[in-house]
């Protein structure tokens, strides 16, 4: 292949990241944030990145040049995916870089869970570059690096008495300006939490989130992790300055907190925000 060919590649391995970090998820009905040069897909609880490479104008060969190319675009997109996933919120005050810059050890952990990530979608170039999408879970390993440092997770018993008369909870955040967060809490209008790490199992947090995200109240109420008859409420504003944090009112605070209609859903994490 003559030389000038694999300049084209080059120029697009160069910028190409910019141009297609938007749209790594396609479902509108989703909760998908751009960060970085990746995007969090809130909803299913799966963080993607986009990298892209370029051939090597001195290959002895279009096979050689192809496979350098696709090593190069898996390379750049892990270390994409690596500072989407430092930016990750966990509450409305920290995020994931947090805790790396805090511990050489959680730091390692988290590189660790990284180059774990799984390439979902090769692209092949006409001109012999490669662009590849690869992604890793919020939940499972990461989900226990971050929730075995936060504390507090688990402290705080529900009342198990009676019969359940809900089996979930949808806050309805729209209009709050609500951002998504691997740790958020409800409170009430006094500022005492109502939900958080604090009232749920290490075991269903790690396995599926503290909450869940979507777009549409009536899509959250299909959703299975509420289950059947889940609780609307209402937030009101967000608290904290990530924004993360819901505000009930006290009424809806009361009601979450009567153990004949509590029972066990927040210890399994059965809860949905929905936010614009």
């Amino acid at each position: 292949m003559p030389r000038k060919l694999f300049l084209i590649p080059l120029f697009l391995g160069l910028f190409l990241p910019g141009l297609v970090v938007a749209g790594l998820f396609d479902d509108s009905n989703q909760v998908i944030e751009s960060l970085g040069a990746g995007e969090v897909n809130w909803s299913t609880n799966v963080i993607r990145g986009v990298g892209s490479g370029a051939p090597n104008q001195d290959a002895p060969n279009i096979a050689v040049a192809r496979l350098g190319a696709e090593r190069a675009a898996k390379l750049d997109a892990m270390r994409n995916i690596l500072e989407t996933v430092k930016g990750v919120r966990i509450d409305s005050q920290t995020t994931v870089v947090n805790f790396t810059t805090q511990s050489d050890v959680i730091n390692s952990r988290i590189e660790g869970f990284v180059k774990g990530a799984m390439v979902v979608k090769t692209r092949y170039l006409s001109d012999g570059g490669v662009e590849v999408i690869i992604e890793v879970p919020i939940t499972g390993g990461l989900a226990d690096t971050v929730y075995g440092n936060i504390g507090g997770l688990g402290t705080l018993s529900v009342p198990k008495t009676g019969n359940p008369v809900y089996t979930g909870l949808i806050i309805d955040a729209r209009g709050t300006d609500a951002r998504p967060a691997m740790s958020p809490k409800i409170v009430d209008q006094d500022g005492k939490e109502v939900y958080g790490s604090a009232y749920v199992s290490r075991d269903f947090a790690i396995k599926q989130g503290i909450v869940g995200y979507a777009k549409d109240v009536n899509a959250a109420r299909q959703n299975e992790r509420v289950a059947a008859n889940p609780i609307v409420v209402k937030g009101l504003k967000t608290t904290g300055a990530g924004s993360s944090d819901i505000v009930i009112s006290n009424a809806d605070a009361a009601g979450l907190r009567d153990a004949s209609k509590n029972l066990s859903f927040l210890e399994q994490t059965r809860v949905i925000i929905v936010v614009d």
